[in-house]
Formats: structure tokens, C-alpha cells, sequence
């Protein structure tokens, strides 16, 4: 079933010019600097303080971590993170192990 459901997604990125992150449910992220971080796709918030956000995606987890974060801007599948950023992971669905 999963095979057939890729197919008629890679179908329809094709056939009417859509972008694969809207297509394939795979987050959309857009850092400025190491002060913003904004990001959309995701399916919810996992974890929130100063220090670190944790973002459910469609794979696995997001997690931002830095100090001074402030959010900015939360919507259902939007969130605008402001703050120093140090790093940006993307853990495994498994196990929450980093992803290489």
C-alpha cells in the first residue's frame, strides 16, 4: 500500500508541479542566522523550553536547541522560534537517535 500511495504522490508532483515538502507531508524549515527559526509541516510540539524545541515531523522528531528561545509565532502546523540557535537535529522515529 505504502508503495503505491509514493507512487501516486511522485504522480502528482509531476503532473501538476507541486512542491514535494506540500506533496509528501515533509517539514519546511527556514533558519535566518542563528536567531529565527521557522519552520512548517510539522504535526505538533513535542517539547518546549529556553533552552530547546522539539518538533514531531512526518519522519521522526526536530530538535532545536540554544538558549534565550522565545516563540514567536504558533499555528497548527507553524511555528516561528527566536532565540540564539546552536544546533538543529533531526532525530529517528525509532528511538529519538540523530539521523545521518
Amino acid at each position: 500500500m505504502k508503495k503505491w500511495q509514493q507512487r501516486i504522490r511522485s504522480l502528482l508532483m509531476e503532473q501538476f508541479s507541486l512542491p514535494s515538502d506540500v506533496v509528501m507531508e515533509m517539514p519546511r524549515i527556514t533558519i535566518i542566522g542563528h536567531l529565527h527559526f521557522y519552520i512548517e509541516n510539522h504535526q505538533g510540539l513535542a517539547l518546549y523550553t529556553n533552552e530547546e524545541l522539539k518538533l514531531k515531523v512526518t519522519n521522526g522528531f526536530v530538535s532545536i536547541k540554544g538558549h534565550s528561545f522565545v516563540l514567536k509565532m504558533m499555528l497548527p502546523k507553524e511555528i516561528m522560534l527566536e532565540g540564539t540557535i546552536s544546533e538543529v537535529l533531526f532525530l529517528n522515529h525509532e528511538n529519538g537517535e540523530k539521523d545521518t
